[in-house]
């Protein structure tokens, strides 16, 4: 019973975190006509690198690249010298609160599956959760500290 519930808490909160994506873009578009986005486009959870390597982003950011995952979105690249890094510092914001919308509504759906099948089952669902909504927005907020720096660079360049 114990591996049962561990599979299937595993499979079901795979299928719920890709679904928590669909939430979260729509429920950030809604955000994203208040006051407080703004406050939230800041975010800032892991601000050491060397907390960043020990919970493997820097693998993580590896598979991102050199995987299918690669082609989800596109608008996050860096095509040229000419690309407005603002704009894709907009995009990354974007991306980074959807995923952790949708991570905490994953949360909640896997307290309510612990409540009701078993602790194995939301404990389980919460594998691919970290994986496929936690992970990306940890991610976001690196390559948006680094793009800051660039921009920081370059506008400190301009404003000589």
């Amino acid at each position: 019973m114990t591996a049962n519930h561990l599979l299937l808490g595993f499979i079901y909160g795979a299928s719920v975190s890709v679904i928590s994506w669909i939430i979260g873009m729509i429920l950030n578009s809604l955000l994203m006509k208040t006051e407080y986005y703004q406050k939230l486009s800041n975010l800032n959870f892991i601000e050491s690198k060397t907390w960043n390597e020990r919970i493997g982003i820097k693998y993580f950011k590896w598979i991102v690249k050199n995987t299918f995952f690669k082609f989800f979105n596109q608008s996050i690249k860096v095509k040229n010298k000419a690309t407005d890094l603002n704009d894709i510092r907009n995009e990354m914001t974007i991306s980074e609160i959807s995923h952790l919308i949708g991570f905490a509504f994953v949360v909640i759906v896997a307290l309510y599956q612990t409540i009701n099948v078993s602790l194995i089952f939301g404990l389980a669902m919460m594998i691919p959760n970290i994986f496929l909504n936690l992970y990306p927005s940890l991610l976001q907020q690196e390559n948006k500290r680094r793009i800051d720096k660039v921009i920081s660079r370059q506008t400190a360049v301009v404003n000589r």
